[in-house]
């Protein structure tokens, strides 16, 4: 009985650190989808599974993402440039993440998770025709994400509307 436990004990801890190194080695990052940016107005649809979130969830309803894809978009914190520069900034505190493409009304950065090395695009654009910057962060691999898209989502919005930790 003993023995079966120490080999069970030996089995886990041997997964952990395969999974561990795996993540080290970048195995769960996934490639780039190649079809992010806004197009028409419009990011890519979220995925139908419930690993992301957009504020243009609602716009996309022929490819049913689930209702806890839907998120608000970030109001601007006075003009377009300055809202922009507000939220690159907040970007480049944010530990795990880096920004991939930086243009006047647009931003998209990577965030990775600390462990196992699993990424997570994140979108950002000026609309101006709603006044707002839209958002969309989806994760490349699975089909859960557990609400870490949704919670570091929040936590930029509380950090860009100065509700949080400010950025350096």
């Amino acid at each position: 009985m003993r023995r079966g436990w120490l080999i069970a004990a030996i089995l886990v801890i041997a997964l952990v650190l395969a999974l561990l190194g795996a993540g080290r080695f970048r195995m769960f990052s996934g490639t780039p989808p190649t079809d992010l940016g806004v197009h028409d107005g419009r990011f890519k649809p979220p995925s139908p599974t419930e690993n992301s979130v957009s504020s243009q969830a609602r716009l996309h309803a022929e490819s049913r993402p689930p209702a806890s894809a839907r998120i608000n978009p970030l109001p601007l914190r006075g003009k377009a440039e300055a809202s922009i520069a507000r939220l690159r900034s907040v970007l480049e505190a944010t530990e795990g993440v880096r920004i991939v493409q930086a243009e006047h009304d647009y931003l998209r950065a990577e965030a990775r998770t600390r462990w196992l090395g699993f990424v997570d695009d994140l979108e950002f654009w000026f609309d101006p025709v709603d006044g707002v910057i839209h958002l969309r962060s989806a994760s490349r691999l699975g089909g859960r994400d557990f609400g870490t898209n949704r919670k570091r989502i929040d936590e930029i919005r509380a950090r860009y509307l100065g509700l949080g930790p400010k950025p350096d």
